[in-house]
């Protein structure tokens, strides 16, 4: 669907998989929006005219997010086509040099190119520039007074509240009036902090950055022409991050407008059924299963009204009475002001998080679906589980993308070899993907390759007796909850061998 991106044969296989779906399962909506410059749209080419004005009333909602999403701030900056394209070019070009090694360096950096820094990149270019005098600031409380004086907490408290005082009292002098008082206190104070300016920030390096800058293999000159294959892969990779991060909220966002706008055009008319037919089919609501174009359409709409009846204040949230809470209306109208900020300044995470409550789940007669097996009949059967609004809420967030936080333990990186920790998050790693990822480490690496994680402890699975003697089958929906073991493990990938050791 990109033109311009790189040959790689998973791209081919995807766009196989698709055809071969929408072969079976045709529905004729189908797009793809590319946020590039300008952005890139596709449809099908039988689509009836009116159909074509409703989706691209969508796309255009798509448009609208990928450009003042913060989330994608980091590609606003470049023409991502432009960018393809030369990529593309350059790996042509290697291939015809390298050959299939070529595709050997793309498969293992495409391995861990989950990992990159992402939200390192956001930090980078949506913080406000810092003047000196800010930087000082920090400095002082941050770390002359807490490593260097190691002052108690009651000092700290009192130096916050004197710079507050100065600020209050001087203004635009403020923060010159209080760092007069404090080298009048602390002389050293000046020397210590122009000192540390002299020193370089240390610049926190995603996995793939660490590797491509430390790795004794790359390093070599017969092997420099795999580092800019390795560096395409990772900004290819930062460019579609916040795309799989906002999912709920893009597609809810576009789906909210192609209904608003395309029932105010005149070309409905005549198709009001087949309109509403095709809606319905992209924004049902699955009784067992999540569809992110119709949350997150219910969501903004919910939002919208709540937003409009003034329902988002502290004067509401304190209305304890069911009676109340549900008449309770200002009339502010601030419903679609409100809707534009979410869409500049959350996803999918913070969006769930916040507005998926009781009220949310009432309205639209939500919940959780388990599944058990009825041993009489001997089959799977599904059943309302519950239908608080913490556990939908918490099955929507178990379903976002989360890659695991792994960094680089210099420390322990010796003899050459290179040392990743998993920052345990309470889900482990998946164990089917552990060994061809490290060894494609390995490979970029050009040494052993070790990995700290951690593992549930094994446990006796829990066993329901059928009316068939002697014949047992585990139950997937277990109503008492177990506590579970972790174990800390080592994985070491080693000349293409993988072992494991606990810790």
């Amino acid at each position: 669907m990109i033109p311009t991106l790189y040959d790689y044969w998973v791209h081919d296989v995807e766009v196989l998989k698709e055809k071969g779906r929408y072969e079976l399962y045709p529905s004729n909506p189908y797009e793809t929006v590319i946020n590039t410059r300008p952005a890139i749209s596709f449809y099908n080419d039988n689509n009836p005219d009116w159909m074509n004005v409703m989706i691209f009333y969508h796309v255009l909602a798509h448009i609208d997010f990928f450009q003042n999403n913060l989330y994608f701030r980091h590609t606003w900056d470049y023409d991502f086509t432009g960018r393809a394209l030369s990529d593309k070019r350059m790996i042509a070009k290697l291939r015809s040099e390298k050959g299939r090694w070529v595709d050997y360096i793309i498969e293992f950096s495409r391995g861990i190119d989950n990992l990159v820094g992402y939200h390192g990149e956001l930090s980078r270019l949506n913080r406000a520039p810092r003047t000196n005098q800010s930087k000082m600031l920090d400095f002082y409380f941050d770390v002359f007074l807490q490593s260097i004086k190691k002052v108690n907490i009651t000092k700290y408290i009192k130096e916050i509240e004197r710079y507050n005082e100065c600020m209050r009292e001087s203004r635009d002098l403020g923060e010159k009036a209080f760092f007069s008082e404090v080298l009048r206190k602390h002389p050293e104070f000046d020397a210590i902090y122009n000192k540390t300016l002299k020193k370089k920030p240390a610049r926190k390096l995603d996995p793939i950055e660490y590797v491509l800058e430390h790795s004794p293999f790359l390093a070599k000159e017969k092997n420099n022409w795999m580092k800019p294959v390795v560096e395409v892969v990772r900004q290819t990779s930062l460019f579609f991050q916040p795309q799989i991060r906002t999912k709920i909220m893009n597609e809810g966002w576009a789906s909210y407008w192609h209904e608003k706008l395309f029932l105010q055009d005149d070309r409905i008319e005549g198709h009001e059924v087949d309109f509403a037919r095709t809606h319905a089919g992209v924004t049902s609501m699955p009784r067992v299963g999540l569809n992110p174009y119709a949350l997150g359409l219910r969501l903004f709409y919910y939002i919208e009204q709540l937003t409009d009846k003034g329902k988002y204040s502290v004067e509401f949230r304190r209305l304890l009475d069911a009676r109340e809470r549900k008449q309770f209306d200002t009339k502010s109208g601030q419903g679609k002001d409100f809707l534009f900020k979410l869409r500049e300044n959350f996803n999918d995470f913070m969006f769930i998080n916040t507005f998926i409550d009781q009220d949310f789940i009432n309205q639209y007669k939500l919940f959780v679906a388990g599944r058990r097996l009825n041993q009489q009949r001997e089959v799977w059967e599904y059943y309302v589980q519950s239908r608080s609004a913490e556990s939908y809420r918490q099955m929507v967030l178990d379903t976002l993308y989360h890659p695991p936080y792994i960094e680089i333990d210099e420390e322990k990186s010796k003899n050459s070899e290179l040392y990743l920790i998993h920052r345990f998050e309470g889900k482990p790693l998946v164990k089917d993907f552990i060994s061809n990822t490290m060894l494609g480490i390995e490979y970029l690496w050009g040494a052993a390759v070790k990995l700290e994680t951690s593992e549930v402890v094994q446990a006796e699975p829990s066993q329901a007796k059928l009316p068939i003697p002697g014949l047992t089958m585990p139950l997937e929906d277990d109503r008492q909850p177990k506590e579970i073991k972790w174990q800390r493990v080592r994985y070491t990938m080693k000349d293409r061998k993988l072992s494991k050791e606990n810790i």
